[in-house]
């Protein structure tokens, strides 16, 4: 007894309990781990399936005539098929291909594909004069193709505006991609041509999902050629200075622009025919008398997903409670990579800006009305951009600027690779409506279109827009009267 005196009783662990602790540590801390894993493989597939498809499409997608009608549903390939006026007196016969190359399409008793070549009366094609009773007349008319079929306008009905100039083979997918949209029935489309070509009419009156308009701009150059407001004999040479412009007399020499440069009626055409045609469908068009609800505007070479007038409608409604502040709502952004898979449903909000939200946009009458009182600013503004004269009006003048919902999954592409602004070496290239109809095939296959709510984010931080002097090119005298006197109702 006197020797277990001395020491100390150490109890022993219960290595049992322990261990079975230490176990189950590991299996939790190795099932997180797993599951982070797993969250970030499948964020990753998603994302890189996502940017593989936009930002690689040129890498995986076919953009020959056969694969992009293909993406087609048969019953609309008629609005790619051209059945062009303007040949020879002879030709082979058969359809013509997407971007109107001869597809022949007659074959022998053998089943090989022969070509046969008819003779027929050479068009001509109609003269100036001829092209401005056609003007008068259509302008006069207001006919809406289709009412007997869809139905008068609604007046909260969307109105779809379409600025056209001569590139048919763009205009033909914007068409096919209008026909694939949901409930396009119920809108009015009204093309606004400032050039006058029957091919594109023949294409414009084949519509048949919708109800349709025609308006001509009056003004144009192609039925003024050599005089105001196209290209005057007398008119002053764009480089020549201002000195020497007085010296000879030429037309406007008092007035140059910005940059000292006198005006080329190729470009001051386009801001014209912008407010022409806005003016002429809120303000002079019977049609749209009664009319309250949004103008969509787009131009030739935009393509459209299936959901845009589902978003516009669902923006609309939420602007109340997202933005009541916002006056334009923005279907189209300019983005080189575009990600639905985190977009889809995301909208945000911020001041319009010119260069970012000039596609597929809408408004409703009292905006316009708004504009319309301020013409003055937008008129004698020196830049022959109608966008960047908008934002001139809104920065100068409004007392409400525009201020745009911004939908950050864009449902209005821009697939022209050549306009005013830029001129590539192949205009009518399919790289680009081949990645579009990708882009959105994949949407609507991982059914990222049609969202079932909308989500504000708050837009990443950017500088101020600040005012600026104009890009120029509206320096003469005679835009700016012109401009002001397309402004006024006649109604």
């Amino acid at each position: 007894m006197s020797k277990m005196r001395g020491r100390i009783l150490i109890p022993l662990p219960n290595t049992g309990s322990m261990g079975r602790k230490r176990n189950n540590f590991y299996m939790r801390s190795i099932f997180l781990l797993a599951l982070c894993i797993f969250g970030l493989l499948q964020y990753h597939n998603f994302n890189y399936l996502d940017s593989r498809d936009t930002v690689l499409g040129d890498a995986v997608t076919n953009d020959s005539d056969d694969a992009i009608l293909a993406m087609v549903p048969a019953p609309l390939h008629k609005y790619l098929t051209p059945h062009s006026r303007n040949h020879s007196g002879a030709a082979t016969t058969g359809a013509m291909g997407v971007l109107g190359a001869p597809l022949l399409l007659n074959s022998s008793s053998s089943g090989a594909a022969t070509a046969t070549t008819i003779s027929f009366d050479v068009y001509h094609p109609p003269n100036i004069s001829e092209i401005k009773r056609q003007i008068v007349r259509y302008n006069d008319m207001q006919l809406v193709l289709n009412e007997d079929t869809f139905g008068p306008l609604q007046n909260d009905s969307v109105i779809i505006v379409v600025q056209v100039h001569t590139r048919i083979t763009y205009l033909r997918h914007l068409i096919v991609s209008l026909a694939q949209a949901q409930d396009i029935t119920k809108v009015l489309l009204v093309f606004s041509h400032d050039y006058y070509d029957e091919d594109i009419n023949d294409l414009v009156q084949q519509i048949d999902f919708c109800k349709v308009l025609q308006i001509f701009y009056p003004y144009s150059i192609q039925t003024h050629p050599h005089e105001y407001p196209g290209v005057d004999p007398n008119d002053c040479q764009r480089n020549i200075k201002k000195d020497q412009a007085m010296i000879s007399n030429c037309n406007n020499a008092l007035y140059p622009d910005l940059y000292g440069h006198y005006r080329e009626a190729k470009f001051t055409q386009t801001k014209h025919h912008w407010i022409w045609k806005a003016n002429r469908v809120f303000n002079e068009l019977e049609v749209t008398r009664y009319h309250t609800g949004l103008v969509l505007f787009l131009e030739e070479d935009h393509y459209v997903a299936e959901d845009f007038l589902y978003l516009l409608a669902m923006m609309q409604k939420r602007t109340k409670d997202l933005c009541p502040q916002c006056n334009v709502l923005s279907l189209g952004t300019y983005l080189k990579t575009f990600n639905y898979y985190t977009y889809h449903s995301k909208v945000e909000v911020m001041p319009w800006v010119s260069s970012k939200h000039n596609m597929g946009f809408a408004f409703n009458r009292t905006t316009w009305t708004n504009i319309r009182k301020c013409a003055r600013h937008f008129c004698t503004y020196d830049d022959y951009n109608w966008d960047w004269s908008l934002q001139h009006v809104s920065q100068q003048c409004l007392q409400r600027k525009l201020h745009a919902m911004i939908v950050k999954g864009p449902r209005v592409f821009h697939i022209g690779e050549c306009g005013v602004h830029h001129k590539n070496k192949n205009c009518e290239s399919n790289q680009v409506i081949s990645k579009v109809q990708h882009v959105l095939r994949i949407a609507r296959t991982s059914h990222q279109l049609f969202p079932r709510s909308l989500t504000l984010t708050v837009p990443s931080l950017s500088k101020k827009t600040k005012l600026r002097k104009g890009n120029g090119g509206w320096g003469d005298l005679r835009d700016h009267e012109l401009c002001l006197n397309m402004t006024l109702a006649t109604r």
